[in-house]
């Protein structure tokens, strides 16, 4: 079998109603550890950002708005996140959403492909997020609604 070129990176944010530490947000940091163990025994996955302090990344702040979870994770495939994402217990949990997680009027996830053996870094995810919202999915920073490939070179 031929080693992997390029794996996938993942990055989403979400603007919670609430801090983490409201009675509000409960029903999400009692499902955290689940959530983040079936990601990382998930087939596909490869790595998860998280902070030493937690083992997750909500001590992460990518950006100054405290309302701002942020979310880094590396793929072998847009199909094994796909599968994650939709088809596991991230599914059922991410249908409680609303009751935690504001509307956003742009996107908040972004999928594109980096070399085996880099990880993404979070002002690389900034930037790749920036980019389409301002234009669009391209090889450069895609969705799950219009997927690339992974570069053949």
């Amino acid at each position: 079998m031929k080693p992997q070129q390029y794996y996938l990176a993942q990055a989403n944010i979400v603007y919670m109603r609430a801090p983490l530490s409201d009675p509000l947000m409960k029903g999400f940091v009692d499902r955290l550890q689940t959530i983040n163990e079936l990601a990382d025994n998930s087939p596909g996955f490869v790595w998860r950002l998280q902070d030493e302090a937690t083992g997750n990344s909500t001590g992460v702040r990518a950006y100054p708005d405290e309302h701002i979870l942020f979310n880094l994770s590396v793929w072998e495939s847009v199909e094994d996140l796909s599968n994650y994402v939709y088809r596991s217990e991230h599914a059922v949990v991410m249908r409680d959403g609303r009751q935690w997680f504001k509307k956003a009027d742009s996107p908040t996830l972004v999928l594109w492909w980096i070399q085996s053996g880099q990880l993404p870094t979070i002002n690389e995810t900034k930037e790749r997020l920036e980019y389409l919202r301002q234009h669009g999915a391209t090889p450069y920073a895609f969705s799950f609604k219009k997927p690339f490939p992974a570069p053949s070179h």
